[in-house]
């Protein structure tokens, strides 16, 4: 009689189940009488006595906290170990405290890193007999990845990048190193790319800049009437006009100065001079010509300085006349 299929369990329509179309479970095996040995079992065998600190991201005393060799789908995923060969039922009391105080501060270690929204922390104990504990981080957002799948959603997902990967490390192991320990991962080397000379640098910007400027197309010249009353508007720019010579320094205009009235009579040889003699008397400067401004101005001082001169004649010629 041939073996009737069972029914899938109700988790694989979970949103969180990570695959979907037909699906059977496998039949179960026989049982077996005495169970293999874990790995580790002998501590001289034991992969983590036997692996020094620098496989580690962060140790203290007792404990040591170690990473997988490359970054996976989860933004993290850590192992504590304890430092002396033991199992979690064999922990004495000194050490069971220190788990309870070590799982909740890395627990917080990892979600202080950003974009993590839970930790999930699990020890199944089933293939090494040294004691470790996993702690997951699960995305923040990705609502599907939430329970029991999220080992499973780690070989699935999109594997981060290295340098994130290696930055989250650093971090958490610092977050520890503030109560003790040492932190051994190291955040990513920064590839620093000098240029050759500061003017090859200043080159390259400038090159940048101009290749994102936008390349202006010349605009198309226009058509029809626009292009009829374009050309008649150019030729009449372009057809000569008389226009006035200029004008060059014999053709300026001499200022002219205004009337000055009626000339007063010459004074005689015997009166005195309105001009000092002597010492006093000075060479008039030579100066540029005088412009129309000047003239009037010099016009208006000769004929205040000839009044008491014409006073003096008038006073002379009465004075001989008795």
């Amino acid at each position: 009689m041939p073996d009737t299929p069972r029914a899938l369990p109700d988790f694989t329509s979970w949103p969180s189940f990570p695959f979907e179309g037909d699906l059977r479970v496998k039949p179960l095996e026989t049982p077996v009488e005495v169970e293999p040995a874990r790995t580790g079992e002998d501590p001289s065998e034991c992969p983590a006595c036997t692996a020094p600190d620098e496989a580690y991201i962060y140790v203290n005393e007792r404990w040591r906290v170690r990473a997988m060799d490359r970054p996976s789908g989860l933004p993290m995923v850590l192992i504590l170990e304890s430092r002396t060969h033991l199992d979690l039922g064999d922990l004495p009391n000194m050490l069971a405290a220190e788990l309870g105080v070590m799982t909740v501060r890395l627990e917080r270690a990892v979600r202080s890193l950003d974009g993590v929204a839970r930790v999930h922390v699990n020890r199944w104990g089933d293939g090494s007999a040294h004691l470790h504990l996993w702690f997951l981080a699960r995305p923040y957002g990705r609502l599907q990845l939430r329970g029991t799948f999220l080992s499973l959603w780690d070989d699935i997902l999109p594997v981060i990048s290295e340098a994130q990967w290696r930055e989250n490390l650093a971090l958490v192991a610092a977050w520890l190193a503030e109560f003790g320990g040492t932190p051994l991962a190291q955040p990513p080397r920064i590839d620093w790319k000098a240029p050759s000379s500061l003017t090859q640098s200043v080159v390259d910007v400038r090159l940048e800049d101009d290749a994102e400027k936008p390349v202006e197309e010349p605009a198309p010249p226009p058509s029809g009437p626009v292009a009829e009353e374009t050309a008649e508007s150019a030729g009449a720019a372009e057809t000569p006009t008389e226009s006035a010579p200029a004008q060059t320094p014999e053709m300026a205009p001499v200022p002219v100065a205004q009337d000055a009235g009626p000339t007063p009579p010459m004074p005689d040889a015997d009166a005195p001079s309105a001009e000092p003699k002597g010492e006093m008397a000075t060479v008039p400067a030579q100066s540029a010509p005088p412009t129309a401004e000047a003239a009037v101005d010099k016009s208006r001082a000769e004929k205040k300085a000839e009044k008491p001169a014409s006073g003096k004649v008038a006073r002379t010629a009465g004075r001989r006349s008795r």
